[in-house]
């Protein structure tokens, strides 16, 4: 049966998700991660849905893309097609035609950090290099050291909290309360921390209901005068498999303080407690301060990659 192309439904997403999980491994590239579905989850699943390409071999999940931005295409292939040149052929004729419904006309570029052959073909068929990126891993084979801030952890439980009568009506308004400003801190850092976001308690809530948030956590962390100052999501692919850290922030009021490097080294001790093999991000590399931050945390620099722009 020859491979197939489809867009992902809301009924979809969740296996989707779970074979991308399935493609994270130790010593391979940083690609497509489910944390990246799961944070862009926050829109809502049929925003997300229609940003998701899904390509099938006899019905299994073999590559995913996920549209992130006028013209980008942020690729996960299987390992075990890595170097399959059909699946390449049909994965280049579909992000070369903007008529397949994949990439538009114009500008357009592909996050392919994955798929030997699909980066052999793209490199063959003259698409140019564009945006170098610098993936980072840390391995939490031990224990992590302390980091200098009070960190307080929010889950896919503490969303449910404030929907939930389970507790008497006391108990569960004291902790409907604390959930709620915990949230509210975390959108206020998140937001304080990139200039375009467009976080919101609602679509922290989106985010946190859907099932890739069932192997993530938000950490926010407080310095010493109980000032929200950083912020850092993680995502698990499940046990003995790299976590991804997907988005970490430091309120702009605070930076300068070391609290990156905190939160990064809180962000690798969470994901070692929830059982992933390593730690891993990618920044752009002209973050420089970024690079030099996820360094000071015990990140190990990999060799940059680029994106690929497909020629005019």
């Amino acid at each position: 049966m020859p491979v197939s192309l489809e867009p992902a439904t809301v009924a979809s997403l969740t296996e989707v998700t779970d074979a991308v999980a399935s493609w994270q491994h130790d010593g391979g590239p940083v690609q497509l991660h489910p944390g990246d579905l799961g944070w862009a989850w926050r829109l809502g699943g049929p925003d997300l849905a229609r940003d998701v390409r899904v390509w099938r071999d006899d019905g299994q999940v073999v590559a995913v893309g996920l549209v992130d931005g006028d013209g980008l295409i942020r690729m996960g292939v299987a390992p075990s097609v890595d170097e399959d040149e059909q699946l390449a052929s049909r994965l280049l004729a579909d992000l070369s035609d903007p008529a397949r419904g994949v990439l538009p006309t114009g500008n357009a570029c592909v996050e392919a950090r994955a798929g030997s052959a699909l980066r052999g073909l793209l490199t063959a068929r003259g698409w140019l290099e564009d945006e170098s990126w610098t993936p980072l891993s840390r391995d939490l084979t031990d224990a992590v050291e302390a980091c200098e801030l009070r960190v307080e952890v929010g889950s896919a439980h503490d969303a449910a909290t404030l929907a939930s009568d389970h507790a008497s009506e006391h108990e569960s308004d004291r902790e409907s309360d604390r959930v709620s400003d915990w949230v509210s801190d975390r959108v206020e850092v998140q937001r304080a921390s990139f200039e375009t976001s467009t976080f919101t308690g609602s679509r922290w809530h989106l985010m946190a209901a859907a099932s890739p948030y069932k192997r993530a956590r938000c950490l926010v962390g407080y310095d010493r005068d109980g000032t929200a100052v950083a912020t850092v999501t993680v995502w698990s692919a499940g046990p003995g498999r790299p976590g991804l850290l997907e988005p970490l922030g430091v309120h702009r009021d605070h930076r300068g303080r070391r609290y990156g490097t905190a939160i990064s080294l809180a962000a690798a001790a969470a994901l070692r407690e929830m059982g992933a093999s390593s730690a891993t991000v990618c920044t752009p590399s002209s973050n420089v301060v970024g690079v030099a931050t996820y360094v000071s945390a015990g990140f190990r620099a990999l060799p940059a990659v680029t994106d690929f722009r497909r020629p005019s």
